[in-house]
């Protein structure tokens, strides 16, 4: 029973983390007509929120020692209530730009705590849970693109498509109020405590992360816009957001099951990232003949490499705590970078006026992640994570 209630807060949880983000796109149009937001200002709604995914988890460490994963749950899902209630009133760029970081930072201090206690919760299914996090925090994202463009038509004021997600936070806050286990959470010190600058194996996982991840940003944030240059409708760009998460459910949860018995994550990842790459070949060189099939591409790979990715981190060190500050770490960087992505991809839509240079800029660097992946072998983890004992700060990388 108590496993059965820690897996329903996880998904409740995991839900409330990408609705803030998924709902802008297929508004961007109507809110840029009504704001006077500009493509570059447009970028922040997404690369702000992503920003404080990225500096609130490197925090972690001293934030820990004022603020408890109970008060620290609570805060962050009052946070994303908040501005989602915020943005039922918006009628200025500025404000939604500041709900967008109040958002954010609540997003960033529940996300930061979840593979921690994932891993806590569930260490002999660590790989299975995580794919199911993953899934639900991706199907929190696809319901918020589908729904918000159905759900300003019904109201005829685009901020109640994206204020309404305050709904699902404040159902969160009861769930975690009422279901939470209410063992002590362990205490973190020294490598546990998330200090992790000096490491260059959580470096490279960080960037990783980051930079496969950061398809996802772009994607949520330019996809309904691309599809409107295409002689589509904001409806129709809030439906290929959803299909695009339909598929990344499925990679989330499929490739981790199929390749379940193996302890080497690199075979799935490869698999992830080259299908990641046919999709924004198709993107870049006949969007017009299949795009449906390109997003589902896109989207499948996204979701197997988050799911994956994260998984890869968890594994690299044995005890809960110290995988979960080293995922803290991982993901803190990790998100600055997923966060200036889409920032870079609407620069570049700007200069050369459409968003070829940007697809481009993404298959890039899914080449190169595919070939940074060659490094994360198993038998290395434990070298490539240690620290010498006697100063705890420099790190060797096999």
């Amino acid at each position: 029973m108590r496993g059965a209630l820690n897996l329903l807060l996880v998904v409740l949880l995991a839900l409330n983390l990408r609705p803030m983000l998924t709902s802008i796109g297929p508004l961007l149009e109507p809110m840029r007509q009504s704001t006077g937001l500009g493509y570059q200002q447009a970028a922040l709604l997404t690369a702000l929120p992503v920003l404080c995914m990225g500096l609130i988890p490197l925090l972690q460490p001293w934030l820990r020692r004022w603020l408890s994963e109970h008060g620290g749950m609570l805060g962050g899902l009052a946070a994303i209530a908040a501005a989602c209630l915020w943005r039922l009133q918006l009628d200025s760029a500025w404000a939604l730009i500041a709900s967008a970081v109040v958002a954010g930072l609540g997003v960033a201090v529940v996300q930061g705590m979840m593979p921690g206690l994932v891993n806590r919760w569930f260490p002999t299914r660590l790989a299975a849970t995580m794919g199911l996090y993953s899934a639900a925090l991706m199907s929190g994202g696809g319901l918020a693109a589908v729904l918000g463009p159905s759900i300003t038509a019904y109201t005829g004021r685009w901020q109640m498509g994206l204020g309404v997600w305050a709904l699902p936070a404040l159902l969160a806050v009861l769930a975690w109020v009422v279901l939470r286990p209410r063992q002590d959470t362990p205490k973190l010190g020294g490598a546990a405590g998330g200090h992790w600058f000096g490491n260059r194996r959580a470096w490279l996982l960080a960037l990783y992360f980051g930079l496969i991840n950061g398809g996802y940003t772009s994607m949520v944030a330019w996809l309904p816009a691309y599809h409107l240059e295409h002689g589509g409708t904001a409806q129709g760009g809030g439906e290929l957001v959803g299909l695009m998460t339909i598929f990344q459910v499925t990679g989330a949860l499929g490739l981790p099951l199929l390749l379940r018995r193996l302890a080497d994550r690199r075979p799935g990842l490869w698999l992830a990232l080259l299908i990641q790459l046919g999709g924004f070949l198709g993107l870049l060189l006949a969007p017009a003949t299949a795009m449906g099939l390109w997003v589902a591409m896109i989207g499948l790979g996204l979701g197997a490499c988050f799911s994956l990715s994260l998984t890869l981190t968890l594994e690299h060190l044995r005890t809960p705590a110290e995988a979960g500050s080293l995922a803290s770490f991982v993901q803190g960087v990790g998100f600055i970078i997923t966060g200036i992505v889409p920032y870079i991809t609407g620069w570049l839509r700007d200069v050369s006026g459409d968003f070829q240079a940007s697809w481009t800029l993404l298959t890039c660097t899914v080449v190169a992640m595919l070939l940074v992946t060659v490094c994360f072998a198993p038998r290395g983890y434990a070298k490539a994570i240690a620290r010498p004992a006697s100063s705890g700060a420099a790190a060797s990388l096999s």
